[in-house]
């Protein structure tokens, strides 16, 4: 079976290019498209401007799509078995922080040459890139080469061309996830409020994109506009009977009436956090232990038993290599630092 370059047919075909006249474009021998897009060879660097100019794609944005070919080699059904076996140990490593192994299992399939015309293989080259996006989110790399952005987008670039519009929203839920992480809280806020009424998405995405409306808002600041979107999420995550996501709603809330100056409210609602907690694999102690110890640090007389958690929180984050949340962690030592 051969091979493709997904993101050069798809662009070419886009811009109304045959891989013939193309080629004539470009003055290049007729041949030398088809042999891009089977992966057998790459333009020369001095053939790349005028190329993304003919495709309409920026110099990035053609490097982009050159790195999608960097994709996997047609396999033999039986191992499309192992593969997808190999992606669901992927799913338990990651929610155990497991990321080293995570990384070994990914590797296996996402160096090689995707198979043409596929869809079984395209759709497991796609979810092993999302999968890696995830491990690279876990691990606080967000931009540049070998990114959790760039993972997303290669893996969306694969689920559009299989038509999997579900997979795609959730991918740019993911990428809004990324913008907030980032520090864009007001664009992401709007990127959740739109896709949590996206009919792409299943009912526990769309209402986790409005509980993310509320996180984002309250990071930008606004607490009070945070918690009407955190309170309606908390409802539906009840009835959608998502216990995990109830509970950290339930974190969200809190910190959203802390932000609002109600310690009263936020008390509460953390104290349901705690007597539900929402698991105990290493991201969920630290997120519920940092939500926690920037709660207490509010309070002269509770500071320093958050000091104590953040600096247990801290740990964990480096033992795992969760360099986000130790970033995190640090901001907010950093603010009460300041504050005392």
């Amino acid at each position: 079976m051969g091979t493709r370059r997904h993101g050069l047919i798809r662009a070419r075909k886009a811009a109304g290019y045959t891989q013939e006249t193309l080629a004539i474009e470009l003055g290049l021998d007729t041949t030398t498209v088809g042999q891009w897009e089977r992966g057998k060879s790459e333009p020369l660097p001095y053939k790349r401007p005028k190329l993304a100019k003919a495709l309409g794609v920026t110099s990035r944005g053609l490097e982009e799509l050159l790195a999608e070919g960097a994709a996997v080699v047609s396999r033999p059904s039986a191992d499309y078995e192992t593969w997808a076996d190999d992606l669901d140990r992927v799913a338990v490593c990651l929610g155990r922080q497991e990321f080293d192994l995570a990384k070994l299992l990914l590797d296996r399939w996402t160096g090689r040459l995707v198979p043409s015309g596929d869809d079984r293989g395209l759709y497991l080259y796609g979810r092993s890139l999302r999968l890696l996006g995830d491990l690279r989110q876990d691990q606080g790399v967000l931009t540049g080469p070998m990114s959790a952005r760039q993972s997303y987008g290669r893996a969306m670039a694969v689920f559009r061309e299989l038509g999997a519009d579900r997979r795609v929203a959730q991918l740019e839920l993911q990428l809004a996830v990324l913008d907030e992480m980032g520090g864009n809280h007001e664009p992401a806020a709007e990127q959740y409020r739109q896709l949590a009424t996206d009919t792409r998405l299943d009912a526990r995405d769309r209402t986790r994109a409005q509980l993310w409306v509320g996180t984002a808002l309250s990071k930008a600041g606004r607490n009070a506009d945070a918690i009407t979107f955190i309170k309606p999420a908390i409802r539906q995550f009840e009835a959608l009977e998502e216990p995990q996501d109830w509970s950290v709603a339930f974190q969200k809330l809190a910190l959203a009436h802390r932000g609002d100056g109600d310690l009263s409210q936020a008390g509460v609602a953390f104290q349901v956090a705690l007597d539900h907690r929402p698991g105990d694999a290493p991201m969920q102690r630290v997120r519920l232990d940092t939500a926690h110890g920037h709660l207490l640090l509010s309070d002269p007389a509770t500071a320093d038993s958050g000091l104590k958690l953040l600096e247990g929180a801290a740990a964990t984050s480096t033992q795992y290599g969760m360099m986000h949340q130790l970033q995190a962690i640090s901001g907010i030592r950093r603010a009460y630092e300041r504050q005392a």
